[in-house]
């Protein structure tokens, strides 16, 4: 079977693509989802660390798992590895302590090492290939990506069916989004990440693929009606409109998601009578508030609540690799 890359030719071994197989501005195609069949590709994106990408991966691995759904992962922050740790974690709590934790078919994406940059992103763009070729028969595919632009998160991005991108609550952080005035009340343009992100959805309606759902959600909402959390709300439904992605909420800034991490669990995880260590405890008032944050954004993203019957021997079709060109006013 074809690899899920757009190639019309195989190329040599080792031998970096030709110009004649890259995309407009230079940049190669790559694996995606096709319009028909294959797993749906699930992408958390952001350019900016600390937002809780892998948190959010994680949680949405073990939804899809514990809703009955065959699930893959891939990690292209490799060097990073919070999400592929967080799988360590849990796969070695998992053996332990005996209990039966649902697991990803899990693979791990490293940026290449190859001096020439043509070189270095047909060996990445490849590794993306067989990754995605390898979990063709999941039905579903998650994917963190690096908290930096580079080859490796612009062709995660164009993978994506369903992008979700956390980010803080604050100004700081809006400027992921767009450029805003010193006044923090006027937008004056799109950021270079939602310039990246229009680029990728462009590839793929030119590839005839189905769109991507855009999905922003805010983490770390102060409790507190302030004027920021205001003003960043207001500034948020324009954008909406104006770069086209949906707001969802995220999850509060809360102990116990950093209590978790060190077993690879997830507030899903627990039940009531059973703490963060395994042991015997009440789930706090914190805890179940912080379940019903991840309960609200699995509704808010629309994932079902069980499989359907989708038949065997789904293909995963060709996908557009990053674009590099292109202007979003």
């Amino acid at each position: 079977m074809d690899s899920p890359g757009l190639t019309s030719r195989p190329a040599a071994p080792g031998a970096p693509e030709s110009a004649a197989r890259r995309g407009p501005g230079g940049a190669h195609d790559g694996p995606m989802r096709g319009s028909r069949g294959g797993p749906r590709i699930l992408v958390l994106g952001n350019e900016k660390g600390g937002s809780g990408k892998s948190t959010t991966a994680v949680h949405l691995i073990v939804a899809l798992l514990k809703r009955g759904f065959s699930v893959g992962s891939i990690d292209l922050d490799a060097r990073q590895g919070t999400l592929s740790r967080l799988l360590e974690n849990r796969a070695d709590y998992a053996e332990r302590s005996g209990l039966p934790l649902e697991m990803p078919e899990h693979r791990r994406i490293y940026r290449s090492e190859a001096e020439a940059r043509g070189a270095a992103e047909w060996e990445e763009k490849r590794a993306l290939e067989a990754a995605v070729a390898e979990l063709a028969d999941r039905d579903y595919i998650v994917m963190d990506t690096p908290g930096s632009d580079s080859f490796l998160s612009r062709a995660g991005h164009a993978c994506a069916e369903i992008l979700i991108t956390p980010m803080n609550d604050s100004f700081l952080d809006l400027d992921l989004l767009a450029r805003i005035d010193t006044e923090g009340r006027q937008i004056l343009g799109p950021s270079l990440y939602s310039q990246m992100v229009w680029e990728q959805r462009q590839r793929r309606a030119v590839a005839g693929l189905p769109p991507m759902d855009w999905i922003v959600m805010r983490n770390r909402l102060s409790h507190i009606d302030a004027r920021n959390k205001r003003e960043i709300g207001r500034l948020l439904e324009l954008l909406s409109e104006r770069i086209r992605f949906r707001l969802a909420p995220g999850f509060g800034e809360r102990v116990i998601f950093r209590e978790l991490f060190p077993k690879g669990l997830t507030l899903l995880d627990l039940r009531e009578g059973q703490g963060a260590d395994g042991g015997a405890a009440r789930l706090s008032m914190s805890h179940v508030a912080a379940r019903q944050e991840v309960r609200a954004l699995l509704r808010a993203i629309g994932l079902p609540e069980a499989p359907a019957d989708q038949g065997a021997g789904a293909e995963v079709g060709p996908i557009p690799g990053p674009a590099a060109s292109g202007t979003l006013s």
